[in-house]
Formats: C-alpha cells, structure tokens, sequence
C-alpha cells in the first residue's frame, strides 16, 4: 500500500468520523426542537398554570374514600341521611350515625376537627375553629353573615343562591331549596352489604360470629348463605350484575379473537407467496385483508348493531372482522418464512398437501401464531369494554 493510498484511507476515515459526530449532534438537536414545538403546541405553560391541584386532590381522595351526605329539604323540611347522595342508600330513622344529633326542628352535625354545622330553620351555622361561626340565612336572596369583615375568604364561594363552604372538615352547600353537609370516611362503605341487609353495619369479628351462629336471622337460609345472598345481589354495588357483565366482556374478547384466528389461518395461505395457487388469488386475498383491517372494530360495531342489534355477539363480530385482517397478515408472513426442508421430507413419506401442511408447515408457525393471538386476546379484552358501551353488553 502506498503513502497515497493511507492518506486516502485517512481522510475517508475523518470525513467518517466527522459525519457520526454531526449526527450525534444534530439528533439531540432536532429532537429538543421538537419537543419544544410540542410544549408550547400543546399549550403546556397554559395548562400547569390552570391546573387545579384541589380538584386533583379530591378526585383521588374519592377513589378511596366515601362521603354521608346530612340533607335538609328547605321546602318540605325534612331531613335525610344518605351514602353519596343515593336514594338507595338512605339511613333509616333509627339507624342515623351518632354525629348527626336532631332536636326538633334544629340538627346538629358534627364534623372532624372540631367543626360544628347547625341547621336550625332558616338559618344555617358552621361553626369554624380559629375563625367563627359562618350564618348563612336563607331566603331570596340568600344573605351571609362573616365573623370577621371584609371579602369572604378562598374556602368560601358565595353569591345570591348558592354558597359552599368547603374546608378539611368536610362541605357545606346551601341553596334556596337545600342545605348539604358532607363528611368524608376512608374506605368503600356499603362494599359488601346494603343498608336493607340485616349484616349492615357489623364490624369484621361481628359478621364472623354472625355467619356461623345458631340464630338465623332468615328463617329460610343459614347466616353464612345469607350473607353470601346479600353481598350478591347488594344493590348498590351490584357484585352479581358486575361479575356477569365481566364475563360477558371477556366472552366478546374470546370469541372474537379465536375466531377470527380460525377464519384467517386458512386464508393466510393463500396470502403466503409460498403457498398461493396463483398471484392473482394472493392479491386479491391481501387486498380483503387490508380492507377488514383497516376499518376500525367501532365502525363494524355500528355496522352490525344494525344486523344483530345490541349484545355480546355484535362486539364479538366486531372483533372477528377486523383481527381476521390483522391476523391474516401475520400469518402469511409467518407462512412465507417456513423452512421448506421440513415439508419436503413430509412430502417423501408420500403424505397429502393437507398433512404436508399440518406436519410440516403448522409445527413450524405454531408458536409465533399463539404468541400473536393471546397478545390481541389481551388487546381486546380491553377494546371490549369500549365496544360493550356502543352494543350494550359487557361491563361497557
């Protein structure tokens, strides 16, 4: 090699180098112009300064908490205790927790802290540790009296119809036709028996006690049937309708895709250029599976619910439809991959194209097939619930 040929090698080599470092500087770069684009496309300075941390607070606060909602009607002055509100789940007179006190007309609430809201006809008092009692009259319009001068404070908002008092304690609405009291409780209260369940309100050690005494408290049934009972048909949560409404999605998302598994794999092979009996028949099978795959599962939803109307078998065939497209072509490609040797010595046991297929194709692609049908088994089991909330089946 000559003196020529190194430094022609050299300088290949620099301008090499060169060109890597431009490229490991320009990536970076192109990359944080593009984010940057998206930071301020996507209004992202806007949306943390709009953000609410309150309101995020209190959404997850609620997904493991509980509130007893202390309702007085204004108009018919009555009063209600109730879990979140429901009518369903409504305190009897005798069975009011002990922090709700009534004394006439006038009822008194207490709440954590030390906080105190008193309903007492018109007027309505929340008595505030540290700052006061907050009055609050009602009538047209709704009048508030502050312990201290001035604008009401942050926790405050209040106007002519309607004000909410809204501290650690818990929440006070008030409006010309109700008055509103909420206090918050850690865990899922009614989670296993509804108020109309003579198990209602026992402690852990009282209901396995219960469940295995002598004394029934349904004549027809043992304590422990009984509460098995009543935790299945709780009206409130609905374990029963939930548990079937789970099956019926994860039904939707078995048979969907299995089936779709089963009406593609046949048709792979014609879409295989290994084993198509002709271009033409390839093509035209390629054509229909991008087709099917292409439209989305929600748009063969609302087609078929027209055929079949709402239920599990209108999702399922949802599912069917578009995974035959998908499924369709990967299978062919995992068929135009095979090892032709193993077919061929098949083949020399003089065996048929059907068990050349099944002996020597099938083994081959097995594993890549199941690998890719229980990955979109997962896929739409998830898909399900969407589809369930347009056909009406499931838990969607």
């Amino acid at each position: 090699m000559t003196a020529i040929d190194v430094d022609d090698h050299r300088a290949r080599a620099l301008r090499l180098f060169d060109r890597k470092r431009a490229a490991a500087i320009a990536l970076p770069a192109v990359l944080l112009l593009y984010f940057g684009y998206v930071f301020f496309a996507f209004d992202v300075p806007g949306l943390m300064q709009r953000a609410r941390g309150d309101n995020a607070a209190i959404l997850l606060s609620d997904a493991v908490s509980h509130k007893i909602h202390v309702t007085r009607d204004n108009r018919r002055d009555a009063l209600s205790v109730s879990v979140e509100g429901s009518r369903r789940a409504v305190f009897p007179p005798d069975g009011i927790p002990d922090w709700v006190r009534e004394d006439g007309e006038r009822t008194v609430i207490d709440l954590p802290m030390g906080h105190v809201v008193t309903y007492d006809g018109p007027l309505v008092t929340y008595d505030l540790p540290g700052y006061g009692a907050i009055r609050i009259v009602i009538g047209d319009p709704i009048a508030l009296d502050l312990p201290e001068p001035g604008p009401a404070p942050d926790f405050i908002n209040a106007s002519d119809s309607r004000v909410v008092v809204t501290t650690a304690a818990g929440r006070l609405t008030v409006t010309r036709s109700r008055a509103d009291t909420f206090r918050y409780f850690w865990g899922w209260e009614l989670f296993f028996f509804d108020l109309q369940s003579p198990f209602a309100g026992l402690s852990v050690g009282q209901a396995l006690s219960t469940a295995f005494s002598p004394d029934r408290l349904d004549p027809a049934l043992p304590n422990w049937r009984a509460m098995l009972r009543d935790f299945w048909t709780n009206s409130i949560w609905r374990h029963g309708d939930v548990f079937w409404a789970i099956g019926e999605t994860a039904l939707m998302a078995f048979l969907g895709t299995f089936g779709a598994a089963l009406v593609a794999l046949p048709l792979a092979f014609l879409a295989a250029k290994n084993f198509a009996p002709s271009g033409a028949v390839r093509f035209a099978v390629r054509r229909f599976f991008d087709f099917v795959r292409g439209v989305d599962a929600l748009i063969f939803t609302i087609i078929l619910s027209r055929a079949f109307g709402p239920g599990p078998l209108t999702g399922a065939l949802a599912i069917l439809t578009t995974d035959s497209g998908s499924f369709g072509k990967l299978f062919s490609e995992a068929l135009e991959n095979t090892d032709r040797k193993q077919i061929e010595g098949v083949q020399s046991t003089g065996a048929s194209a059907v068990q050349r297929y099944r002996f020597g194709v099938i083994p081959q692609v097995m594993p890549v097939l199941l690998s890719q049908v229980l990955y979109f088994l997962e896929s739409n089991t998830r898909s399900a619930t969407i589809i369930g909330a347009i056909v009406g089946g499931g838990i969607g």
